[in-house]
């Protein structure tokens, strides 16, 4: 029986173990609180738990020796740690996050081993990659070029679970959220490279209207520029990737993000009040006057709503004695901004393709995913995040998957497989597609 271990037992895990328990695997889930580990297993003969640490360098050392293949799903900086005991080790890898500088250099030891650490394999990244190369090579296989690609991700709750002034809810680490509010992005468009430092990411805002779903807004994600040469793109003269967020979030989140709110400097709390809090993280404002002084200094009313609802003018003591201005917002949202029992929430994909024919005409193609959350069960953030991993294990350990080095879902013999088979199960998870002509190129 092949052995599997999984690092970490958050929010996006159970689908994955239940799914690798399914298909005949030992699954041994190692995390810092063993109960979590526990309730996943759900004392399935086949699974196992084990309490460690991240800073337990001698227990990783163990628990990787002893397994056929790792799957990470640690906060993304822990993931060159298990890749380099993995490739010492000469044992497989699979994490759901994106490639580190850290992580690409390892590339060459990794196949030095002969080993293959697959990354990006969950939703953004993962389900993105592989459903805009499914028609990327698709239309490269036709003779065509794609000369413009725009690609939208978003998790979000689903519409009647939209009950509070921030239209979000948290799926997914709170505190991932708020630190990619910080990111810089850049895309081209048009042929001309557009560059946004993290404090205007949220000024960079346009309405998508998604199809069957309605407007929402978009802004960047990141370095789209990359994607040329990952996707094969060259020559193309529009390149952007997008996050979406319901109306209203980008206006309030430029200024939250640039308010003092989200740094992550620890500072001394006790004692302190809401109240106190937020007029000592926002330059300017005064604890007697801290409403009237932020809504001056933000501008937007609709933010200065944001904030209240969250109780941050309130007399209520803060719970945390020593911590950053973003661990106060991340244990108020955690606390406000989860979903309740039975809610569900949403994933939203969206790619947007313009490819030249050989027979010089031009055509739109649109591949849309909509996927909700189960109520009382999977949420789909867990489901698209996790089951790709899950599977993309299983066809590795299989031998079909195969190849060394460090490498991300791009190519046919990964994408592929996986895609039908998010497809074919229950409640699965399938893009709509559709073709327009447009004018001659």
């Amino acid at each position: 029986m092949k052995r599997i271990l999984l690092l970490g037992a958050g929010l996006v895990s159970k689908p994955l173990v239940r799914y690798l328990l399914k298909k005949g695997f030992l699954v041994v889930v190692a995390s810092r609180t063993v109960s979590k580990a526990q309730a996943l297993l759900d004392k399935h003969p086949n699974g196992r738990a084990k309490a460690w640490t991240v800073e337990d360098k001698k227990g990783l050392k163990e628990l990787v020796k002893e397994t056929d293949l790792a799957i990470s799903l640690l906060p993304a900086a822990y993931h060159v740690v298990v890749a380099e005991e993995c490739i010492a080790r000469k044992k497989l890898m699979v994490t759901t996050s994106y490639v580190s500088p850290a992580m690409r250099a390892l590339d060459e030891k990794a196949k030095a081993a002969g080993i293959l650490i697959l990354n990006e394999i969950g939703v953004d990244p993962g389900i993105d990659h592989m459903s805009a190369m499914k028609i990327i090579d698709q239309v490269k296989k036709e003779g065509g070029k794609v000369v413009s690609f725009k690609s939208y991700c978003g998790g979000l709750p689903a519409p009647e679970a939209d009950t509070n002034p921030w239209g979000y809810k948290f799926s997914w680490s709170p505190r991932g959220v708020m630190l990619a509010g910080k990111n810089s992005a850049r895309y081209l468009k048009d042929g001309k490279q557009v560059d946004i430092p993290g404090p205007e990411l949220f000024g960079d805002m346009h309405i998508l209207d998604v199809p069957g779903l309605g407007a929402l807004e978009a802004y960047p994600n990141r370095d789209s520029m990359c994607y040329m040469d990952l996707y094969g793109l060259q020559g193309a003269k529009t390149v952007f990737r997008g996050t979406l967020r319901y109306k209203g979030w980008c206006a309030a989140m430029k200024k939250i993000v640039n308010s003092g709110l989200l740094d992550d400097k620890e500072r001394d709390l006790n004692g302190m009040t809401f109240r106190q809090f937020t007029a000592s993280a926002i330059k300017g404002a005064k604890p007697e006057t801290v409403r009237k002084d932020v809504a001056a200094k933000l501008g937007v009313p609709h933010a200065v709503e944001w904030l209240e609802w969250l109780g941050l003018f309130g007399e209520e003591r803060l719970p945390l004695e020593k911590a950053s201005p973003l661990d106060v917002m991340v244990a108020r949202m955690v606390e406000k901004m989860s979903y309740s029992e039975g809610e569900r929430d949403m994933l939203v994909m969206h790619h947007e393709f313009i490819a030249n024919t050989p027979k010089g005409k031009s055509e739109k193609i649109t591949s849309t995913l909509i996927d909700f959350g189960i109520p009382h069960g999977d949420s789909s953030m867990a489901r698209t995040v996790s089951l790709p991993a899950a599977m993309a294990a299983r066809l590795i350990l299989e031998g079909k998957i195969k190849g060394t080095g460090v490498q991300i879902p791009v190519k046919p013999a990964i994408y592929e497989p996986v895609l039908k088979e998010l497809e074919e199960m229950e409640n699965g998870i399938r893009f709509k597609e559709a073709r327009t002509a447009l004018e001659a190129a």
